[in-house]
């Protein structure tokens, strides 16, 4: 645990270096997609980013723990109010989404983020899309809604998607998860029973997951530190 504080630490403290060096050579964050490639600051996210990478085993076994592990199941089978297909999300394509066409596959929501310590799970939820082909829908919601860890625009967001972890599952344009005034409508969807028949809780942290069966039912939440490979996760697939 002190191992790791301290690395969050020197991170931390680098970024802070790197943002006021930022300010002193006037440097903003909007750059061209070869500008990104070419900034320090890049350089020096992309470097926190690997170390994040390289700690998320860590991460996650340590938030089993606590509620970063919680799993909410829908034992009595509750159906939706209102229903899951009206639903709709614009990707950072500027393409709308149509929930209707997902009628008769799983689908996974989750909210993401790419300076976390979950960010590795980009890695794992490409893996289970490529495992479930079709039959299988996967959509990332990015957000900046937990301690500011998702500051990039949505261009950034979908090149570092593709380059770091070759997600070619959809990603919508980055809104708010958590429960508020400017909540979007897919998590308010999520987060009240008055909507999806039983479920009041809202993403706990970047990369909570909820799961949807074919007949639009919300049948799982599981928590960032459940890894969508493991053995129950996959069960709730079935």
């Amino acid at each position: 645990m002190k191992i790791l504080m301290l690395v969050i630490m020197l991170l931390t403290s680098q970024s802070l270096i790197q943002a006021k060096a930022n300010k002193k050579f006037g440097l903003t964050k909007n750059y061209t997609h070869m500008e990104i490639m070419d900034s320090t600051q890049v350089i020096n996210e992309n470097f926190k980013q690997k170390v994040l990478r390289k700690l998320y085993p860590l991460i996650r076994k340590m938030g089993k723990k606590g509620k970063n592990g919680t799993v909410l199941i829908n034992e009595q089978k509750k159906v939706p109010v209102s229903s899951f297909y009206d639903l709709k999300a614009v990707l950072n394509s500027g393409k709308t989404i149509d929930f209707s066409g997902l009628k008769g596959k799983k689908v996974v929501l989750v909210n993401t983020a790419s300076n976390c310590g979950y960010t590795g799970q980009y890695s794992e939820l490409q893996s289970l899309h490529e495992r479930y082909g079709d039959t299988l829908q996967i959509i990332a919601f990015p957000a900046n809604d937990f301690a500011g860890q998702e500051k990039s625009n949505d261009h950034e967001i979908a090149q570092f998607c593709r380059l770091n972890y070759g997600v070619t599952f959809p990603v919508v344009k980055k809104g708010v998860v958590a429960k508020s005034a400017e909540q979007q409508h897919v998590f308010r969807w999520l987060s009240d029973k008055n909507m999806n028949g039983w479920n009041e809780h809202d993403p706990d942290w970047n990369f909570g997951k909820y799961i949807i069966d074919e007949k639009g039912v919300l049948t799982h939440y599981f928590g960032p530190s459940v890894s969508p490979l493991e053995e129950d996760f996959l069960k709730a697939l079935e």
